[in-house]
């Protein structure tokens, strides 16, 4: 018995199995192999991992989402009135928005407590519930200082469960807030911000560690004070202390600066293995890692706080921010810093890659050309190319959109540009803004297609230039011919 092998047939089957069960061939003797069914590529949702629902939470401040916890998220923040304790629970981030909300505690009429209530914080700490939050004074909303009150119940969100708050005593009766806590080889420590007498600023950050989740058992180590000039528009402030420990490092986020469109986030960090309450341990960065962005209309991003996506790998960034710059009165008092959340990517060295805030949109990939899968497709200067070690973390971000040509194509917007798609024509490929044209709907709109080497990637064919792709040739981005990976692209 003989059998006809076509090249093709072969070549479809890969070198591994010699073909034989892509072209359906059995032999004699043998039991056709059981065909599993192919994994289908990840959704652009899934390949994020982060809400695409902005505002996730409106008119909440100070957003602080929990771990989650026997399957469940729970939410707290700033409300508009500083007058109460708000807790929210969810299965899934992006179902906090939509979720009931019960308040836990009020502040009580007049007295201690009895003025502004701020930036709440929930955590769990051998099996009870703790929320830490600073409050001011009846008669002086602003003697704000930090409180911590515990639940034994199960559930965070039942009033009922809340004893009563008690304070945290610093050596200093003075301005205190933001107090967030963590352990850390074997250790729990307190990390807020406090106004010290002898220095002349309005809030640095400290830390110490805790003898109890309501009690100091060392004294506070002051390891940031604002200093660089995106610390002191308006208000000389380091404050909203949130940590990260990943890679070896443990990573402090802080806001800075006035509560309007100058407010921004900057970073501490400190090896794993140091002494936490050793302010040596700890380095600031030279600039601001997250701020306002005029292009995606986020203003003032910061009072941040971290948790994981429902995959359990992927870090989310929360925070608050306005959708827009100029503000009548006093920016404490706008309601509208909304609570919102997004990907936290990661650095091939370890350090977190925070970008911009995206503002509104569906889900962001990146694009990595499978022949060079550690580089990403990015643009500069609005023209595209493929860069390793970007750390300009926007640049190399995308949204699929429906196509500027309509029908089943779709186009690429610039995450921080959106108001810009990728473009490809016979000069070259660039983010370009909208033309009235059918000529720039045409060089803007691709087809979208498995990958021609990996069918988890995708390519993408011209519509304005049938039989071509996008092409990664030596760095650049153009349109040529399909050509297996270098017409392939991994989304990260």
């Amino acid at each position: 018995m003989t059998h006809a092998f076509s090249r093709r047939a072969l070549l479809a089957g890969g070198f591994g199995g010699f073909g034989l069960a892509a072209s359906g061939l059995v032999l004699p003797g043998v039991a056709a192999p059981a065909l599993a069914a192919p994994t289908p590529a990840p959704t652009d949702a899934q390949v994020y991992g982060a809400p695409t629902v902005s505002p996730l939470v409106w008119q909440r401040a100070d957003p602080f989402v929990t771990l989650p916890v026997d399957g469940m998220y729970y939410f707290t923040g700033s409300v508009p009135e500083y007058d109460r304790i708000v807790v929210r629970g969810s299965s899934t981030i992006a179902e906090l928005g939509s979720a009931a909300e019960s308040v836990v505690w009020r502040r009580p009429s007049t007295g201690q407590m009895g003025g502004h209530i701020w930036a709440p914080e929930l955590h769990r700490i051998d099996g009870r519930w703790y929320i830490y939050f600073a409050a001011g004074d009846g008669g002086n909303v602003f003697n704000i200082r930090m409180y911590v009150m515990e639940s034994t119940l199960a559930d965070p969100r039942e009033p009922s469960g809340w004893g009563a708050p008690r304070m945290i005593v610093t050596p200093w009766l003075s301005f205190a807030l933001d107090s967030t806590t963590f352990e850390h080889l074997g250790r729990r420590y307190l990390v807020w911000a406090q106004s010290e007498p002898e220095i002349a600023v309005n809030t640095s950050l400290y830390i110490a560690e805790m003898a109890s989740p309501f009690a100091l058992a060392t004294a506070p180590v002051r390891i940031a004070t604002p200093t660089r000039s995106w610390e002191v528009q308006g208000y000389k402030v380091n404050e909203g202390p949130a940590v990260l420990v990943r890679n070896g490092r443990v990573f402090i986020t802080f806001s800075a600066s006035a509560t309007d469109s100058r407010y921004c986030m900057g970073l501490l960090t400190a090896d794993a293995r140091a002494d936490l309450l050793d302010a040596r341990s700890w380095s600031k960065s030279a600039d601001p890692v997250f701020t306002t962005n005029e292009q995606t209309h986020q203003y003032g991003p910061g009072h941040n706080s971290f948790t994981v996506a429902e995959d359990g790998v992927t870090d989310v960034l929360v925070y608050h921010a306005r959708d827009y710059k100029d503000i009548v009165g006093d920016p404490l008092y706008d309601p509208n810093r909304h609570a919102r959340a997004q990907r936290l990517y990661w650095h091939a060295d370890g350090t977190p890659l925070f970008g911009v805030p995206v503002g509104v949109g569906g889900p962001i990939v990146r694009l990595s050309p499978a022949d060079s899968s550690s580089s990403f497709v990015r643009h500069h200067a609005y023209e595209l190319r493929v860069d390793a070690d970007v750390r300009e973390l926007a640049d190399c971000q995308f949204r699929f959109v429906s196509g500027h040509s309509g029908g089943d194509t779709v186009s690429l917007q610039s995450v921080n540009f959106p108001d810009r798609y990728v473009r490809a024509t016979s000069t070259g490929v660039r983010i370009d803004p909208v033309e009235a044209t059918t000529t720039y709907a045409a060089e803007a709109s691709f087809q979208r297609l498995p990958g021609l080497a990996n069918p988890k990637g995708v390519s993408l064919q011209s519509l304005a230039s049938p039989g071509s792709y996008l092409r990664h040739d030596k760095g650049r981005l153009v349109l040529g011919q399909a050509s297996g990976s270098k017409t392939t692209f991994l989304l990260t």
